[in-house]
């Protein structure tokens, strides 16, 4: 641990290090893993589990008066009424992970009266660890990171996740989908949003949007991103996101112009932009039929 890092935000390290840990041995052997399914494509593991308790100890040994709001036990364990607030996805990327795709990651963030103010993601697989404190920037590996400067959409690289959940919108998404791909460079689906707001806080895309995260997938992200030079939002923009279940970040130029293209998609959009994707949606629909 670095004597020149907040003392919580050591103590987040240490926890997702100790998570990493496990994951790490878990996928020596995936095919003994333990696979449970929540819903329709969300699965939960063992490793999930044993990952999320090794936090959560971590974390309440050095504070025992904090909160905790975890993926897989909620607030069932810490204090209640707590100012301080660990946010813990164990594991984003089970499915990559049971699959044996090396794209997953711990992610750790402590909110202080609703706001995010240390974060951790951490990826076992490249030992990649991405960490920021409000006010002092965002690092990889302590190593400074900033958005890309990349200025128009053409040149950017997006990354996305798409529905997988009963009642998700999926024709909506492909129409997103579609009209992103057909202004960028490319758009990526890597499987783990934590990472995906880690890489556009690294530069590595340059931009981000999905539907239907919950606020573990995204609080310790969207820390690195704004600390990294970054905006993240909903897809109208609106900074008060962490629950609101669409996330959209990137660089500063970046983001504008994808606000400019999915704001008529978000749930908070207007009522004549609502027609307008309506509209846009029987216009495929009748196609379709004719085709």
């Amino acid at each position: 641990m670095s004597s020149s890092l907040h003392p919580m935000l050591n103590v987040a390290i240490k926890a997702a290090r100790a998570a990493g840990s496990i994951i790490n041995r878990a996928a020596l052997d995936i095919e003994s893993v333990r696979v449970a399914q929540k819903q329709v494509n969300d699965f939960v593991t063992e490793v999930d589990r044993a990952a999320e308790e090794a936090i959560i100890s971590t974390l309440l040994s050095a504070y025992p008066g904090h909160g905790i709001l975890a993926e897989e036990s909620g607030q069932e364990h810490g204090a209640k009424n707590s100012d301080y607030v660990w946010i813990i996805d164990p594991l984003d990327g089970t499915t990559n992970f049971i699959h044996g795709f090396p794209v997953y990651c711990v992610s750790i963030a402590l909110a202080f009266k609703g706001k995010i103010e240390h974060a951790v993601v951490y990826d076992p697989t490249r030992n990649d660890l991405f960490t920021s404190t409000r006010g002092r920037g965002a690092f990889l590996n302590e190593r400074r990171i900033r958005v890309s400067k990349r200025t128009q959409l053409k040149d950017c690289l997006v990354s996305t996740g798409f529905p997988f959940r009963p009642g998700d919108n999926f024709r909506a998404y492909m129409r997103m989908f579609s009209e992103i791909t057909q202004r960028t460079a490319g758009v990526r689906r890597p499987g783990a949003a934590a990472l995906d707001l880690a890489y556009v806080a690294a530069g590595y895309c340059d931009g981000f949007f999905e539907t239907g995260l919950s606020i573990w997938d995204v609080a310790a992200g969207s820390l690195l991103v704004t600390e990294a030079g970054g905006l993240i939002g909903n897809f109208t923009g609106e900074a008060d996101f962490l629950e609101q279940r669409e996330c959209l970040a990137g660089n500063p130029r970046a983001y504008g112009q994808l606000v400019s293209i999915l704001g008529k998609y978000s749930k908070f959009a207007t009522t004549e932009n609502k027609m307008l994707v309506d509209q846009e949606a029987k216009t495929d629909n009748d196609s379709e039929i004719t085709d």
